[in-house]
């Protein structure tokens, strides 16, 4: 965060001395003034997660989410194999946290040794509004096979125990439910989303929040049943500034196939209506449709968001999208991508915001050499 922060600093300095009618070099010594000014930011050594070797007798692990509730205490879960049967992983789900600055000892997630009976599980999600409360997310294959999610809670310091996401038992006929990204405003104050295949089957997106320490009951995303007309939508991503107060973004399959980008608020609690994300339509000029892959709320009314739109068929183009004083704005081309892309593959991956409503967003973007290349952007002042 230090690091990006510093970025934005460089850049309200540069804009603050053209907006003055400086000069290109004013402007240059402002920013490099600015950058000088920031702290360095400096990553430590990567190392083995701690006990990791103990649990990951396969061979097979990977991270699938961090949250640092402060500069020393974080959280971050995944999974790991136990063997392999038949050629087929063993694949349980673990946590492990971060505290006083040192990492301790990895743990399968509590409960899902017994709900895992079919040997596939993982943590997908998590989020850590105070030191030591968290909640994450993931999922988990019963004994019959089918794919269930999960949600579990850490309160001051210890893990709960996983349990089936409420009411997702009777959405998820189809067998198929995850947990794809959760949120927490305030210690036992969260929301998360993802997706659950029906019996017909279809596969929708579904929220559920968790409130004063207990997860009420998922329901599938208001209004999406409407423009899910091909039957196919998922929640990628949950930002909740505050506590009842979230903003959840995905996508969903229209008519002809296309997926289109989508995006509903939690207001006091309440999920209300998804909508297409603004502009979209505009943009996208045929192919595979848009997708919102990544929101983030500096506060309540004021997020901004990201992914991709098929600028014409066979080319992809990243955008971004803002939410001002609870208005959505029409989505972008992500500035100065229309260079970079020209071969034709961007995407907005990720977006994080920081309280002071400056906001960064990275992707990728393919040059004109066929290379996959990186990008970032900085959104500052609206």
């Amino acid at each position: 965060m230090r690091r990006c922060l510093a970025l934005v600093t460089a850049a309200a300095a540069l804009c603050s001395v053209l907006l003055a009618g400086g000069s290109a070099a004013t402007s240059a010594g402002a920013a490099a003034t600015a950058r000088a000014a920031a702290p360095a930011a400096t990553w430590g050594t990567a190392a083995e997660i701690p006990g990791s070797n103990r649990l990951n007798k396969g061979g097979q692990a990977g991270i699938g989410s961090v949250s640092c509730a402060t500069s020393t205490v974080c959280s971050a879960g995944g999974s790991y194999t136990t063997a392999f049967i038949a050629g087929v992983p063993t694949v349980q789900a673990f946590v492990v946290n971060k505290t006083g600055g040192t990492w301790r000892k990895a743990e399968q997630v509590p409960g899902t040794a017994t709900l895992n009976a079919g040997g596939r599980a993982r943590t997908t999600s998590l989020s850590c509004s105070a030191a030591g409360n968290c909640s994450a997310g993931g999922y988990y294959t019963d004994a019959s096979g089918r794919q269930q999610a999960f949600v579990v809670s850490e309160t001051g310091g210890s893990w709960g125990t996983a349990a089936e996401v409420p009411g997702t038992a009777a959405l998820n006929g189809g067998g198929y439910a995850v947990i794809t990204s959760v949120s927490c405003a305030t210690a036992g104050n969260c929301s998360a989303g993802g997706q659950y295949t029906d019996s017909t089957p279809a596969t929708e997106a579904f929220v559920v929040s968790e409130t004063g320490g207990s997860w009420g009951t998922a329901a599938e995303v208001p209004g999406i049943a409407a423009l899910n007309q091909r039957r196919l939508a998922q929640v990628n991503s949950v930002s909740c500034p505050t506590a009842g107060n979230c903003v959840a973004v995905g996508f969903y399959e229209d008519a002809a196939f296309d997926n289109q980008a989508f995006v509903v608020n939690e207001t006091a609690g309440t999920w209300g209506t998804a909508e297409e994300v603004p502009g979209t339509a505009a943009l996208d000029q045929g192919g595979p449709g848009a997708v919102t892959a990544s929101v983030s709320c500096s506060a309540v009314g004021d997020c901004s968001a990201g992914g991709y739109y098929s600028g014409t068929p066979g080319v992809e183009q990243a955008f971004v999208v803002s939410e001002t004083g609870g208005t959505w704005g029409s989505a972008e081309e992500v500035p100065g991508t229309a260079v970079l892309n020209a071969g034709g593959l961007a995407a907005t991956q990720s977006v994080s915001c920081a309280p002071a409503g400056t906001c960064i967003a990275g992707g990728q973007y393919k040059n004109s050499n066929s290379a996959i290349e990186v990008f970032v952007v900085n959104e500052t002042g609206s």
